[in-house]
């Protein structure tokens, strides 16, 4: 399923085209992979509306599990055969002062699978082996395909937030990301309180089902201030809302890779007193290092996570992704090959 052409999803038209392309051959270093699945993530949106730049035409998809099966020059023999998983992250330089202290994330030349190079809305594809990781088996595949992006960035921003266990947590936003951020807190910070802020009334009952101490709207105020507030929606006005109800001293962690402009709240209209003064602090996550995906993984497995999903099949991808515009999200939608 390719992207020749960038445009709003409206549902009127089909984003993708199905094709057939040439089988990839991997090139040296790099490892071919028999795709199982593939999950649908809401940066894909931003990709074909415009908002993160993509040269085209491009195969999508950066929540790949599947199968090596075969091999370039130079690639270690006991990668073939093996079942594996490709995040976000699809190549980084390796020399540069941020890939040095573990921050390849950073790194100029970032690659973004499904972006720089094409991804898993495919049958095949070709990654660097150094990119890719192995999946847990108590991991089935459809449960592990999430876990490369929204629960590996979901991960990265917890981490950001250094709470420590028994601080307020509060999310705004409940869908492929933050179900699985409430997951991992209920792990690693078994004493801390969970707010949501959720528009849709099922995500909100979907995240007391799971364990939140409080879900509301938007425009609700929780019975206790956030120490920190992770964000993973795709406009401003629930960061602004959430400024105002984070604590003093506390930090907002904005998950997304772009904001839509159509939204007219700006960070630029902060209103300093009720919002920012008493230092509290905004910091956004940028892309994921291989650290957060492996780390992630070897989490889910121990705790047993598993996440909520819907399956498409790979000729339903603009269907999937014309749900994600429409707010029909309920945890994660997943590209069964």
């Amino acid at each position: 399923m390719r992207l020749h052409q960038i445009g709003k999803i409206d549902g009127r038209r089909s984003s993708l085209s199905l094709e057939d392309l040439p089988l990839p051959e991997p090139a040296a270093g790099e490892v071919r992979i028999q795709v199982h699945v593939c999950a649908v993530c809401h940066t894909e949106l931003d990709q074909i509306e415009g908002r993160v730049a993509t040269p085209l035409p491009r195969v999508l998809g950066h929540q790949v599990v599947g199968k090596v099966d075969m091999l370039g020059e130079g690639v270690d023999e006991s990668f073939l055969g093996q079942r594996v998983g490709v995040g976000w992250i699809g190549g980084a330089c390796g020399q540069c002062r941020w890939c040095d202290r573990g921050e390849e994330n950073l790194c100029p030349d970032f690659e973004g699978t499904g972006r720089d190079l094409d991804g898993g809305y495919a049958e095949f594809m070709a990654v660097n082996a150094d990119f890719i990781h192995p999946i847990p088996e108590a991991l089935k595949d459809e449960h592990a395909a999430p876990f490369l992006c929204a629960g590996a960035i979901g991960l990265r921003s917890l981490r950001l937030t250094g709470l420590n266990n028994g601080q307020v947590l509060g999310l705004t936003g409940f869908g492929a990301s933050n179900h699985l951020v409430l997951a991992l807190a209920r792990a690693a910070l078994p004493e801390s309180p969970v707010m949501v802020w959720a528009r849709n009334p099922d995500q909100r009952e979907q995240a007391l089902a799971a364990g939140a101490t409080w879900a509301g709207d938007t425009f609700d105020d929780p019975p206790d201030q956030p120490d920190a507030i992770i964000d993973t929606t795709p406009v401003w006005t629930p960061i602004m809302e959430a400024l105002k109800r984070l604590a003093p001293g506390g930090r907002l962690v904005i998950n997304a890779i772009s904001k839509e402009a159509v939204d007219r709240n700006r960070l630029a209209e902060l209103d300093y007193p009720a919002q920012l003064w008493k230092e509290k602090e905004i910091k956004s996550v940028a892309n994921v290092a291989r650290r957060d995906i492996s780390d992630f993984l070897e989490t889910a497995a121990d705790h047993g996570f598993t996440p909520e999903i819907q399956t498409f099949s790979l000729e339903q991808a603009n269907q999937a992704l014309n749900e994600i515009r429409s707010g029909n999200i309920r945890g994660a939608k997943v590209l069964v090959i």
